[in-house]
């Protein structure tokens, strides 16, 4: 007798450090990139929000591997759509718009107790692994404690890959924020799922890899980065309902990227 056959698995996206399968109504996640800070994401964007996230199923992490199976959106990618509006700037205005609307009620998550005495970490506690203010091989890897460890880091960070067009503005070029808030780390077209409608719903942010609290103006900064969809970027920038002067963290960016 022939055993039952399951869904054929496929591959949905393959990075450095890991990768995604789907199979059937879930997908798995796998690979060092891969860890326990995304789950923790995850619960937390579904317990305290309805920004539609996909549900964590289970989860293993061992050594520098890690694999969490989680649901599967169904929906396209909104980079595989985005042209689809060339000419209907309304459609634009409102997806990008309905976007900040998400990503500002995820802002308010709180940072638990015991997370008090860090600035910035991820949503496991732990420190942010962004080429902005990962640790250098001699620092401590713990979280950043405040505003001013996070802008030195920057600092750090852009000296030690020789920045030096700006060594001495950047420190002052540099945004200042006196708050950390609940932050995707990486909105992209690429993590927007966009579901069946004539008004395009939003039926899932997805990759959540370096979620957690970070300085007001991170996730505009992330979004404002250098990217292929301009268009896409721009309506953003139009629709943003805070804007912050980013010019020290891009001149940062071009040396550490």
């Amino acid at each position: 007798m022939s055993k039952p056959v399951g869904p054929t698995p496929r591959v949905l996206s393959r990075q450095s450090g890991g990768y995604v399968v789907r199979r059937g109504d879930f997908v798995e996640k796998t690979g060092h990139r891969v860890r326990p800070r995304e789950a923790a994401a995850l619960r937390l964007v579904q317990q305290h929000t309805s920004v539609p996230v996909p549900t964590v199923h289970s989860h293993s992490f061992v050594d520098n591997h890690g694999t969490i199976c989680m649901s599967y959106v169904d929906g396209d990618r909104l980079d595989k759509i985005w042209t689809d509006f060339e000419n209907c700037d309304e459609i634009k205005e409102d997806v990008c718009c309905r976007i900040w609307d998400l990503i500002y009620q995820f802002r308010a998550i709180a940072k638990p107790a015991q997370f008090a005495n860090f600035f910035q970490c991820c949503a496991d506690g732990t420190a942010s692994t962004d080429v902005l203010i990962k640790a250098l091989p001699n620092q401590s890897s713990d979280p950043l404690a405040s505003d001013a460890d996070l802008r030195q880091r920057i600092y750090e960070r852009y000296w030690e890959c020789a920045g030096r067009r700006y060594e001495r503005e950047l420190p002052d070029m540099l945004p200042r924020s006196d708050r950390t808030v609940f932050t995707h780390a990486d909105i992209a077209p690429r993590n927007i799922i966009i579901g069946e409608g004539g008004n395009c719903p939003i039926v899932g942010i997805v990759d959540w890899e370096e979620a957690g609290w970070y300085p007001e103006y991170w996730e505009y900064a992330n979004i404002m980065k250098p990217t292929i969809d301009s268009d896409w970027q721009k309506w953003m920038e139009r629709t943003a309902p805070e804007k912050w002067d980013i010019s020290g963290i891009a001149a940062a960016r071009r040396v550490l990227f």
